[in-house]
């Protein structure tokens, strides 16, 4: 009898786990995987990646087995987009080579994270090819076209990566010239690197030369063509596009897909529709692009049938439904597509946000983003800024700001300009004030903001200081600015200061005056009695820039000093310009009303209703304890209308009396 000698158990490595989990997979069965966290992340992390590819990078030079194991398991992790995990892998390795450190630099450039990717590589005790390749990419697509070609510069070799990395950031930073130099020293060139200098001139609108370098090519692969045909419809060349697209020896999905999308955009929808009847295969980009296109171009119906025929709806589709109803008011119709959908993203909830906040009901946009957080969604800036534009009351801006500071958005620019503009629209300029002064990063926007709503709510003397801080911290004003500092200086009576500002634009900013900027300089004269100055400026501005408004202006001004001579002559103008709106006739009228000139006020007011224009009624409107209250002009519907009327004369009026009130009937708009 032999005996039989046990043979001792080898432990294998996690490479030969990984690659036996993999059979396993492809060939189910009982698992060869011991239940160990090995098993457990293989589990995890082994179905987000293929293998086989993952294990044929390896070097071969990877000799210890416990390196080559975290060294797979860092590519795995780096793949996955799990840097955290893979770092801390890369930190806990005993000893790392050349691969540790490509792999781990390699995962922070894929997840955009130049600067750790950066400080990793000028730790790295040895580079080759690979990750200086790498980092060439990383450097010239970040824009730093100098550090890259300085990882350039210092290689001993180089490969096709390198120099067409290097040739690429050099076209994307708009240096053609060094782009095309780089690429003509090139040793061996290849189709990659002939397909990114076209690319290169079209980027930066050189189609021509784009063209001239296609045709050059000794080979044109399904991409160089594909890249020719986007470059000619980013260029607004769609005949060309179209021409070239025919000739193209071979196509596949992704070149029908750009092609069909370049038609949709060019508005040419029976084109789109005949080349997508006629495409040999569709995936779900291409239903896609159907969907979205027909929706943008206002056919939604089309779209919706469109829609229906897909074999397999991802989330985009789903999506660009949602946006077409949404983009057409059609609420009830989005809502319904919104609750059919198998699965929901951010960009879902932010067009159903942004479709209630524009079209209603009100409150709904505030409630949807409430259900949003609640359904484990992380809110964005452009959710909370959609929500806010739907916000009719101070209280429901306060819920949205409340929602702000514990996600940590205080901070962000945009949306806190957004929160001062709604405090400000809803009278609560404290709030908005305190949202001004907390923001660190001020941007010209925000200067605005704050000025526009001290100028609106006539705090004229605050705008200015606010203006005057803004123009210290270096910020410069735009044209949007001056409307607001113009029409403070117009409600504090600051005329000297008004036309120092007014002239300022073009002396000091190169800023050309509109039309808003000569209604503010305009009604400010008029105010303050100077109706001759205030017509010498309407004569002396632009013919394009004489808009109704400022004529408006000039026939206020007319109004408040009793020029009725050259009301008529406004006033006709104006009805001329605006014969439909019925502003133009209420100032004309209003004019001979001040003056006591009835007879005239009644023919204005009968040409009024000979036209059919109808006044929209005055109104205010009060918010108490989270409800608004709208008062309109005349209507005593109210259920507390006569509580109202009685404060009023017995005890609000007597005490405006004591305080120097008059009662200006001039004034007064009929």
């Amino acid at each position: 009898m032999h005996s039989v000698r046990a043979c001792p158990v080898r432990r294998r490595s996690f490479l030969e786990l990984l690659a036996a989990n993999h059979c396993a997979r492809a060939n189910p069965g009982p698992s060869p995987l011991p239940s160990s966290p090995a098993k457990r992340f293989l589990r995890r992390y082994t179905n987000r990646i293929r293998i086989p590819r993952a294990l044929s990078s390896l070097p071969a030079s990877t000799q210890d087995p416990d390196i080559r194991d975290c060294n797979v398991m860092i590519k795995i992790l780096g793949s996955g987009g799990e840097v955290k995990k893979a770092r801390k892998v890369f930190d806990d390795m005993p000893r790392r080579d050349a691969f540790s450190y490509s792999s781990m630099i390699k995962a922070y450039l894929k997840s955009n994270d130049l600067p750790k990717a950066e400080r990793l590589f000028w730790e790295m005790p040895g580079r080759n090819v690979g990750v200086d390749s790498a980092m060439i990419d990383g450097y010239a697509k970040a824009g730093r076209i100098g550090d890259a070609q300085k990882v350039f510069d210092e290689m001993t070799e180089w490969n096709v990566y390198s120099w067409t990395s290097l040739i690429s950031g050099y076209f994307r930073g708009g240096q053609v010239n060094k782009g095309l130099a780089l690429f003509e020293q090139m040793p061996d060139k290849n189709v990659v690197s002939w397909t990114t200098v076209v690319q290169g001139y079209a980027c930066n609108g050189l189609i021509d030369q784009a063209r001239k370098t296609f045709d050059l090519m000794p080979e044109k692969n399904v991409v160089a063509w594909t890249v020719m045909i986007k470059s000619y419809i980013e260029n607004g060349r769609l005949d060309d596009a179209e021409q070239l697209f025919k000739i193209m020896p071979q196509k596949n999905t992704y070149s029908w897909n750009v092609m069909i999308q370049g038609l949709m955009y060019g508005n040419r929808v029976i084109e789109a529709i005949r080349m997508f009847n006629m495409m040999p295969q569709r995936n779900e980009v291409s239903w896609t692009t159907m969907v979205t296109g027909l929706a943008r171009n206002g056919m939604t119906k089309h779209a919706r049938g469109y829609f229906e025929k897909m074999p397999n709806k991802d989330i985009a589709s789903w999506n660009a439904m949602v946006t077409a109803y949404v983009n057409e008011g059609l609420m009830l119709e989005a809502n319904e597509i919104f609750g059919s959908m198998p699965q929901r993203n951010v960009v879902t909830w932010n067009a159903m946000i942004d479709g209630y906040a524009r079209h209603g009901p009100e409150g709904e946009a505030l409630h949807l983003l409430i259900h949003m957080q609640r359904s484990g969604f992380r809110l964005n800036e452009t959710t909370i800024t959609s929500a806010l534009t739907s916000c009719e009351g101070t209280l429901e801006v306060m819920q949205a700001h409340a929602l702000v500071i514990p996600l940590g958005f205080e901070q962000d620019t945009p949306l806190a300009n957004a929160l001062i503009t709604m405090y400000s629209r809803n009278g609560d300029l404290f709030s908005a004030r305190l949202v001004f002064e907390n923001l660190e990063s001020k941007d010209v926007v925000s200067w605005t903001a704050m000025i526009l709503s001290y100028a609106n709510h006539g705090y004229g003397h605050h705008a200015l200081h606010v203006f005057a801080r803004m123009l210290r911290a270096g910020t410069t004003p735009d044209k949007i600015t001056f409307v607001g500092v113009l029409s403070a200086c117009t409600h504090a009576g600051m005329v000297k200061k008004g036309r120092m500002l007014f002239n300022s634009m073009v002396a000091a900013y190169a800023l050309e005056p509109q039309a808003e900027h000569y209604c503010c300089l305009v009604d400010m004269l008029g105010r303050a009695g100077q109706v001759e100055e205030a017509l010498e400026v309407f004569c002396k501005m632009p013919q394009r820039e004489q808009d109704g408004a400022v004529l408006g202006a000039l026939l206020g001004a007319c109004r408040f000093h009793g020029d009725d001579s050259l009301a008529n002559v406004l006033g006709e103008k104006l009805i001329e310009l605006e014969p439909a709106a019925a502003g133009p006739y209420v100032l004309w009228a209003n004019v001979f009303a001040a003056s006591g000139k009835w007879s005239e006020f009644a023919q204005v007011r009968k040409k009024m209703k000979e036209q059919n224009v109808r006044k929209v009624p005055g109104f205010s409107q009060i918010e108490v304890n989270g409800k608004s209250h709208v008062f309109f002009a005349g209507d005593r519907s109210h259920p507390e209308m006569e509580r109202v009327y009685t404060l009023l004369q017995e005890k609000l009026m007597p005490q405006m009396l004591e305080t120097g009130f008059t009662k200006q009937t001039r004034s007064v708009l009929v």
